[in-house]
């Protein structure tokens, strides 16, 4: 049996493994579109805030990947309210994907993981500030594969903390995946206000599909 670490995984690997491909249909991932626009003056104070801390910190980079989880991520997903009932987080939670008939196993160690009950909702891959999230997608997606219940999509989030990427992937009746558009922070206004009516998007998806 060969095992293959998740972060060397390749996007032409997981094609030839399990026949995953970028999926054509433009309402296939809908819910990084069909955002609630309204977001209280609070939330908002504290994003901007948020985006200041970054921007203090990135005078001095690399902002190192436990930066970015303590600094940017875990108050999003405060904001987001996965820390609260229904939702469980768990850290640095094992995978293997495995391919019985190919011999092989796709090992890792998921940065955040998102539950509710035992139904996986958001996948999360932390990268240090200096890393291009687009290099994660493979990574991202493998971890998003071992999920065990294929009737349901499953989403996720790379930052590095200036940027945020999501995903959907689905495995029936196909094993398809779509991204979001990158958010950055470098761009005007605050985009972090999108990222987490995203996230907020997604913890409603979930409580609708369980």
């Amino acid at each position: 049996m060969q095992t293959i670490p998740a972060t060397e995984i390749t996007l032409r690997q997981l094609k030839q493994l399990f026949g995953l491909q970028q999926a054509q249909d433009q309402t296939f991932f809908p819910e990084w579109l069909e955002t609630d626009a309204n977001l209280s003056q609070t939330e908002q104070n504290l994003l901007d805030r948020l985006k200041a801390n970054f921007g203090e910190l990135m005078e001095d980079p690399p902002m190192l990947e436990n930066s970015v989880k303590m600094v940017v991520l875990a108050p999003l997903l405060d904001l987001a309210g996965f820390y609260r009932k229904p939702f469980r987080i768990e850290t640095e939670t094992s995978v293997d994907v495995e391919m019985e008939d190919e011999g092989i196993i796709i090992r890792g160690r998921i940065d955040v993981l998102v539950l509710k009950n035992r139904l996986w909702l958001l996948v999360i891959e932390s990268k240090r500030s200096d890393f291009a999230v687009t290099r994660a997608i493979p990574q991202a997606l493998a971890y998003m594969l071992g999920n065990a219940d294929i009737a349901q999509p499953t989403f996720g989030m790379i930052t590095n903390g200036n940027e945020f990427l999501f995903l959907k992937g689905t495995r029936q009746p196909t094993a398809e995946y779509a991204t979001s558009r990158l958010f950055s922070l470098v761009n005007p206004n605050n985009e972090l206000y999108t990222v987490l009516q995203v996230l907020k998007r997604l913890g409603k998806e979930v409580a609708g599909n369980s």
